[in-house]
């Protein structure tokens, strides 16, 4: 239970993160967007570790949690680049597929997943693919071909990310491994923009928005990498992969947009799927 509640924490945060990435990216810039968000989030991380007095970390913890960050900010350029891009519609089923990937990796590693706890993981990804996929969008013409190709790979680097996050954390010193991964990110990003001669210095007036997206980015990653210290942990990426549901709920809650109902039947069957790992 404890790792399927962090891994809806994430869900909410990135439920109404990638609402705002959908808007910022398209008007800002992959890079002008994805780099101030890493930093506000590292920055929040960091400082709160530091307050904290979180210890050092043992062993291969440190370089786990920097291979996480480090992935992780490769694949938010591959997801920010393919919702820049690509449909909603086409984007989210894709990168809400990693799930499976954590998962296998799980299986693979010892942990035992019953048939029936594998087919509540492909119904929660199923269903999330199911609501997206018949959710409307404005930009239903999008580059499909490049936005599938991005968000494949973003789907495989959360998965490694995720994996690697958890890892980290077996070891206690949760806050530090958090900071050390969202440095590894801030570093890679910034290397990459400067190789690819990318800007990453956003408009003043998108900068409110852009901390508040790293905030929340930040807690996200965070509670998936604290579900490395409880029983099944590869099940909070299986709940943090309803984002795309928890988006468009929050906006049939706060915007007023409308919601199909063969989609609210996908939405009961996905949390029906949670309630049943939790159980």
């Amino acid at each position: 239970m404890g790792a399927l509640t962090l891994g809806l924490i994430a869900a909410l945060c990135w439920g109404v993160h990638d609402t705002l990435v959908r808007y910022i990216s398209q008007r800002v810039g992959v890079f002008q967007s994805l780099f101030p968000v890493l930093v506000s989030g590292c920055i929040a991380t960091t400082g709160l570790a530091l307050i904290l007095g979180a210890g050092g970390l043992a062993g291969n913890a440190g370089l786990y949690a920097a291979a996480s960050g480090v992935i992780f900010g490769l694949t938010g350029a591959a997801f920010y680049r393919a919702l820049a891009i690509g449909p909603v519609r086409v984007v989210a089923p894709i990168v809400a597929a990693f799930p499976i990937l954590s998962v296998g990796w799980a299986v693979m590693n010892g942990q035992e997943v019953t048939a029936l706890q594998w087919g509540a993981v492909l119904i929660v990804v199923a269903g999330c693919g199911f609501v997206a996929a018949t959710s409307k969008d404005e930009d239903g013409a999008g580059a499909q071909p490049a936005a599938i190709m991005w968000s494949v790979l973003a789907a495989v680097g959360f998965s490694v990310s995720f994996a690697m996050g958890q890892l980290s954390v077996e070891g206690g010193a949760e806050m530090t491994a958090i900071a050390a991964a969202r440095v590894g990110a801030v570093a890679v990003v910034g290397l990459l923009a400067v190789v690819l001669r990318q800007p990453v210095m956003p408009p003043a007036s998108a900068l409110p928005i852009l901390v508040v997206m790293g905030v929340l980015d930040a807690i996200a990653i965070g509670a998936v990498m604290l579900a490395g210290s409880f029983a099944y942990p590869a099940f909070a990426s299986v709940a943090a992969s309803t984002f795309g549901v928890l988006t468009i709920i929050l906006a049939a809650v706060f915007l007023r947009e409308a919601v199909a109902r063969i989609q609210w039947v996908g939405i009961l069957i996905v949390f029906a799927a949670i309630g049943y790992l939790a159980v």
